[in-house]
Formats: C-alpha cells, structure tokens, sequence
C-alpha cells in the first residue's frame, strides 16, 4: 500500500473509529474520552496497526490545530450571555487565578515527585491548567446541578482552554530558551500580543460574522454554516501568522460574540457546530492516542500515581478554594468544582504539539511528558465519570426531577388545564406578559411569572431546570413554537406541546417537526374562542373513563371498522364541544397531546362547552368514553407556594 492511500485509510479508519466510540458511550452512559483512548491505544502501532498517525506527517499537528479552533468556537457559541454575566466574578477568577495557581502547583508537583527538572515541570504545569468543554459538558448533561455550579463548570471549561493554550505555548518559549533573563521582555510582550490581539481579532471577527447570520438577506440560506466554518478557519489561520498561538483567543472570543449577537441562523449553527466537533474530537482522540507509546506511561511507575493524587487533592482544591474566595459560592459547591476536573481533547492535542516542538529542538523529556498528560486524562476523566454524580448527591447539590409543567398564557384552556394538574398534584407554573391575567392566575393559587415568556432570564425566574413539559397555550401558534423551542434550547425542557388551531393534510406542521414538539390535546382547537368561554364561565370539566370498544380485536387482526376510525379523528373545528385536556393512567396525570396512545381504563379530564354538554357526552360515548368516572386517586393540592409576581 502506498503512502497516500495509507494517510487517507488511517484518517478514514480514525473518523469511523471516533463516531463508533461515541455511539457507544452514549447508549452505555460511559465517558466517551475513556473509550476514545483504548480504541486509540489498540488501532495504533502497539495495537492492530490499522491507525498509523505519523503516516500523515506534519499534517497530523495541522488537523490538531485546525481542529482545537473549531472546538474552541463551538465552546464559545454555546456560552450564554445572561448566565456568564450572573456567575461573572468566580468565572473570572478561576480562569485567571485559578489557571496560575494549576500550574504553579502542578509544576512543583512535578518537580518534587517525578523529579523533573523545572523546565519540563513548568511545561507540565502549563498543560494540565484546562479542563475541557468537550468533557465537562457531556458529563454535567445529565446530572441536573443546580443552574448557577452548571454554567461555573462549564464556562471555566470554555474559557480556560484559550488561557491554558496560551500559558503553554509561553512556557515553551522559557524552556527553549538559552537564558531566562533575557527572555523575561519576550515573554511580557507575547503575552500582551497573545491575549490582547487574540481578543480584539476574535471580537471584531464575531461581530462581522454575526451581524452577518443577522441579516438573514446577505448569506444565502442554506450557506450559513459553511460560510461560518471557512470564516472560523480564517480568523483561526490569519491570526496565528500575525501572531503566533494568538488564534485561540481569536476564535474563542468570536465564538462567545457570535452566540451573544446573532439571530436566528444561531440554531441551526450550532446544530451544525455540535455535529462536527464530535467527529473532529473522536478523529483527533483516536489519532493522539495511536501515537502513545504504552510504555512511556508505564514507565511512570508509582510516581505517576503519586502525581496523579496531588493534582486531585491537592492541586485543584487549592486553586478552586483560592480563586473562589468572597464568590459567594457555598461550601459545597466549591467541594464540587474542586472535585471535578477532567481534561479533555486541549490538553491531549496542546501536549502533542509541545512534545513535538520539544523533540525538534533535540531537548529530551517529550515522550515522557506525553506520557504523564495522558495518564492525567485517562486519570481525571475515569474519576469525574464515575464519581461525579454521587458527589453531587451526596453534598446535595442536585435538582429534584422534572415533573413541573410551565404554560404559557395564564388564561382560558390554560388555567383550565393548570387547574386540573394541580388538582392532582403536578407542579404548574404560568408565564404571561398581561398583569391583569397574572393577578388573576396568583388569586387562584398559582404560581405565575410575569414577564417575556421568550426571554431566558424569564425562563430563568420560573425555574426551568425543574420543568418537564413546556405547553405553548396562546392563541398565537408562532409564539407558541418559540416558547416551546427556546424552552427546550436553553434549558433542555424534554417535552414540548403546541396548541394549534389547524393541521396541514400531510400532518404534522413543518415547525413542530423542526423542534421535536408534539400538538396538544386531542387535535387542533380555536384557543381563542375557548379563551372567550372561559371568561363567561361557560366551560364545565367532566370526567370520562375509556373503555375499549369492541372493535379492538379487529384492530389486532388488522380490521379496523370504519366507527373505530372515525374515533381517532379530532372534531371539526365548528364543532369544538370539548377537549381532552389531561389523561390519568394510574396516579400519573399529564397533558394530552394528539400522539398519546390512549389505553383501556385510562381516565380523561374533558373541557366541555356547557350549552352542549349533553352532544358532547354523546360523542365521547361514541368514541370509547364511559361517562361519569371516578377519580383514580384523591384529590389533593400540590403543595407549591405561590410565587410572586415579578
């Protein structure tokens, strides 16, 4: 096999092995970076030979390179203004602080413990300062802290790898530097030129390019991520040949601006972002890992373990306790940032370069410094993986589940719908921008937010990180979609529901696909009149117990009768004689939404028109419904208190 076709199968092999690795973690709930590094390790020279990392030669540190500043974008895209600005000081000061304090100590941990010399325990030290969003972020997604820890770890995780870039390419110029005195000028100006025009490129470099995915008429839709993607590789390309290792401040900062200002392409962007920074993580994770000599880690010994303790109980307590003082941070919470840190795909490509840079310039201690980097990877993500969930437990740190349901529009169906989930003991909470609808909703015992339902910071006040289901209840069906997806955008709500007034012929509207929502109660329904109802007391709530019809054999059988069809279709919208507004199966109740498969002895909270009770009970019989029913459990309040309104 030749040298090109061997280049592209080790590429082609890398691709397919990082995809496959992260495919799995997911479906096993394992970090991924741990199953990255033994695929690596076993595709590579040492394993099965099938990945051969220095066959790309000195293009396998410009995918390294081209591949942090995508990463780093992708970071900065997804930190949200509002939160930065709320947990602003112990963000700071754990990226600035808190990076100087990691190296020094990491460094003279290394210096005492492995016996290193100080150059190359300076250059350690340097190394191990990030943590890494592509692995904090996975690791936090599903252990739902609180709000404001969330958003430290993951804004420390963002901007600190810039800082640990940085503070890494300084610390190789010292080390390869004949004399330290007179490099101390050198080293001042390389930092100010680093951060400082690294920072003003990146920021204007934003700005433009999310001015331009703002105005929606300059690019042409359906080029907006490609011409993001060419613009962050530029910015990335131009800045480090005006200033070397300046361009990862660059696209770290233009990714934050372009997060902050841009308009609506800002989904779909990072839709695209996210999809490729888990190839390129998994891509470079299985090649850096290939490129590991065991035995450089081995040879480690019980050094390597000594070091690996002080980084984690020692080290990283005392930079986060340190950093944080007078944050306002519990004693807990900074238990828990100290705790967890696991370096990620910077710290693994950053040490690849160095140690390459290192063995260019004949200075030993390359291999052995790749050596301990990795073990500290493999070392921290393995801890944080495993242990961070029940740490967090443990200090009490985590939320309790999911169950509130947040509507928007306090009024008509809404409050009927809220009425009958309390009643049974769901958690609601009403956003509505009217004060007089909000006053009226917290008279009756609700708890209600005021203010711009599609604003975050309103999302925010009414705790979304409880909310399980997001209901988009106005009369208005765009608004409704943006509450919805804004909901499921920045807090993760797992569910969505829309209240529509019609459905196109082909099913579902192209809007409620586009953000994974559902349409809510029985089919579409005119919220306005039904609004209109509400207010001249006209709306009475029955309920309805479902009992399979006969026909359900012949369903089984595959013969469904046409009155067995006819069940399934929601009524004419002249009609509009009741809703199906909550089903309770056992002692579970929930909003009924159009795709929810209804069960025997399932029970059915129903609006009714009043001057058409009696029709409307008629039809339901029709259609399967058993009327009067019990109630399955008692009544009972929920227990919330009222919120003010804000």
């Amino acid at each position: 096999m030749d040298h090109t076709h061997h280049t592209l199968l080790t590429l082609g092999i890398a691709m397919m092995a990082g995809v496959f690795c992260q495919s799995l973690a997911r479906h096993i709930r394992f970090p991924a970076i741990i199953l990255l590094l033994a695929c690596g390790a076993a595709l590579g020279p040492e394993g099965l030979h099938w990945v051969q990392p220095r066959s790309l030669g000195a293009g396998l540190f410009g995918l390294v390179e081209l591949g942090v500043a995508i990463i780093l974008f992708e970071g900065g895209l997804n930190l949200q203004s509002s939160r930065l600005r709320r947990q602003e000081r112990p963000i700071r000061y754990l990226v600035t602080v808190g990076a100087l304090l990691t190296l020094a100590g990491a460094g003279v941990a290394a210096a005492f413990i492995m016996d290193w010399p100080w150059r190359l325990a300076l250059l350690f030290g340097s190394l191990v300062v990030v943590t890494g969003p592509t692995v904090v972020t996975p690791l936090l997604r599903d252990m739902r802290l609180h709000p404001r820890l969330k958003t430290i770890l993951e804004a420390e995780g963002v901007l600190i790898d810039p800082v640990g870039a940085i503070l890494a390419s300084l610390s190789l110029i010292i080390v390869l530097a004949p004399s330290v005195s007179d490099t101390i000028p050198h080293i001042a100006w390389g930092v100010i030129m680093r951060f400082g025009f690294g920072a003003v490129a990146g920021l204007v470099g934003g700005v433009v390019l999310g001015s331009l995915l703002k105005w929606r008429h300059i690019i042409p839709h359906g080029l907006e991520n490609i011409t993001v993607l060419a613009s962050v590789l530029l910015l990335f390309t131009g800045c480090e040949a005006v200033v070397p290792n300046a361009g990862i401040m660059a696209v770290t900062v233009a990714g934050v601006a372009v997060g902050w200002i841009s308009g609506g392409s800002e989904r779909e962007l990072r839709e695209f972002k996210d999809q490729l920074t888990l190839l390129l993580v998994g891509t470079l994770f299985i090649l850096l890992a290939a490129d590991i000599k065991l035995a450089d880690v081995t040879a480690l010994g019980w050094r390597g373990v000594a070091m690996m303790a002080a980084l984690v109980f020692f080290v990283r307590p005392m930079s986060v306790w340190l950093s944080t003082l007078g944050s306002g941070l519990s004693i807990n919470e900074r238990h828990f940032i100290s705790w967890v840190a696991p370096r990620g795909i910077i710290a693994a490509a950053i040490t690849s370069l160095t140690a390459d840079a290192l063995e260019r310039s004949g200075m030993e201690g390359g291999p052995e410094l790749r050596g301990l980097v990795f073990l500290t990877i493999a070392s921290t993500v393995v801890l944080a993986g495993i242990t961070a969930t029940p740490v967090a437990s443990f200090l009490k740190l985590r939320l309790p589940g999911r169950n509130r349901v947040a509507i928007l529009h306090a009024d008509g169906l809404g409050m009927v719908l809220g009425e009958e989930l309390k009643r049974h003991g769901v958690p609601v909470v009403f956003l509505d921008a009217d004060p007089k609808r909000c006053r009226n909703a917290q008279e009756k015992g609700h708890n209600v937010v005021f203010g711009d339902a599609l604003e975050e910071r309103t999302m925010a006040r009414a705790q979304f990180e409880l909310v399980g289901t997001a209901v988009g209840l106005s009369g208005n069906e765009h608004l409704n979609s943006l509450f919805v997806s804004h909901a499921r955008e920045y807090f993760g709500v797992p569910k969505g529901l829309l209240a529509v007034e019609s459905l196109p012929a082909g099913g579902l509207p192209q809007r409620l696909k586009k953000i994974d929502a559902e349409v809510l109660f029985d089919g579409p329904h005119d919220i306005e009149r039904w609004d209109v109802r509400w207010r001249h007391a006209q709306i009475k709530v029955a309920y309805f117990v479902y009992d399979e019809p006969a026909e359900a054999a012949e369903k089984q059988a595959g013969q469904e009768s046409k009155e067995a069809k006819a069940r399934t279709k929601p009524l004419p919208a002249p009609q509009e004689r009741f809703v199906l507004l909550a089903v309770i199966r056992g002692k579970v109740p929930r909003p009924m939404s159009q795709g929810y498969k209804i069960r025997k002895d399932d029970v059915a909270a129903v609006a009714i028109y009043e001057p058409e009770f009696e029709a409307a009970v008629k039809l339901l019989q029709e259609r399967g419904w058993k009327y009067p029913a019990a109630l399955p459990v008692e009544e009972k309040k929920s227990g919330k208190e009222k919120e003010p309104i804000a």
